[in-house]
């Protein structure tokens, strides 16, 4: 089923660009700061991985299609816009993955040049923003659901993209055994320390969605890239029970574990307000109890985006 008319509209509202039949890009605004002060402001993952944030392409093979509908996520949905679609399947009349770089590219760079008469942002900055070196698989819905993901990675690294992101929430395991090519990081979204607060938090779109996400992360240690464990939190929701997230920490075994603030943007704006959003204060009092429950050490953070990061190494590995 394609996408309805009116979701398309909304995302291109939003500046989202769309790329084919079911991928989009679009630039951040940490890209956005990032050039306007020659990369002195910058998103976490250049402070916490190396990664250039003007160098950053966030992009997804997955537009509105998704496994959960949750809490704090900012995309648009059903409720939001008044019009159904399958936001849970598989997509089968599938872009190929180069199909998909092309058109990626394509548009981030048209938005790049926009900076180009903007007298805060160096030649040399620019020049390199217009050649992105970093791919964050990341902006929205789920990207298990593109039966190419492999490839697209493969795709990726071939083009000499240096980093490759793949943020998923888990819901498919099947596809993370058979993904045939690791991306540089893998990231799963862990947003509830229990069933009864995942079903609560996430609202899975099909039954069994808990015990599929235990299997992918049993998963994660098969995995040969760096991993990490995401927390997306809310006061109220799902910012308790530090011991059952220890007990998911235990089982996957993962690199790294980022709690994270949700933030009041987009459509999570219908859901929960600027005042329910968690402090930065907050994650840091959450990260040191993970720390105590996992023995993970707490290595660095970032108060402009309220997210802490915690490894079972020393120090984070940089991957650029």
């Amino acid at each position: 089923m394609s996408l309805p008319e009116e979701l398309l509209k909304s995302y291109n509202r939003q500046k989202y660009r769309i790329v084919g039949a079911h991928s989009a890009v679009k630039t951040c605004m940490w890209v956005s700061k990032s050039l306007n002060t020659s990369g002195m402001e910058h998103c976490y993952k250049q402070q916490f991985y190396g990664i250039p944030t003007h160098r950053c392409m966030q992009m997804t093979p997955s537009l509105g299609h998704c496994t959960q509908t949750c809490v704090f996520c900012w995309r648009a949905t059903p409720e939001n816009i008044g019009v159904g679609w399958d936001q849970a399947s598989s997509i089968i009349d599938n872009d190929d993955p180069a199909t998909i770089i092309d058109g990626c590219l394509k548009y981030h760079q048209k938005l790049i040049y926009g900076f180009g008469g903007n007298r805060n942002v160096s030649p040399e900055f620019l020049k390199e923003a217009l050649n992105p070196i970093h791919a964050a698989i990341s902006l929205e819905g789920e990207p298990t659901l593109y039966p190419r993901l492999g490839e697209l990675v493969s795709e990726f690294k071939k083009r000499g993209f240096k980093s490759i992101f793949i943020v998923t929430n888990g819901t498919n395991p099947e596809v993370l055994k058979k993904l045939g090519e690791e991306p540089t990081q893998l990231y799963i979204s862990v947003c509830a320390p229990d069933e009864e607060t995942y079903t609560k938090t996430c609202r899975p779109l099909s039954s069994g969605s808990w015990d599929k996400l235990q299997e992918s992360l049993e998963l994660l240690q098969s995995f040969n890239c760096p991993t990490v464990l995401r927390y997306t939190l809310v006061p109220k929701l799902n910012m308790h029970n530090p011991k059952g997230y220890a007990s998911l920490v235990e089982k996957a075994n993962p690199t790294y574990q980022e709690p994270k603030a949700a933030m009041s943007v987009g459509y999570a704006r219908q859901r929960f307000g600027y005042l329910e959003m968690a402090r930065h204060k907050d994650i840091q009092t959450f990260a040191m109890r993970l720390s105590e429950e996992t023995g993970y050490k707490i290595i660095d953070e970032q108060w402009q985006s309220s997210i802490v990061l915690l490894s079972r190494l020393d120090k984070a590995i940089k991957l650029y």
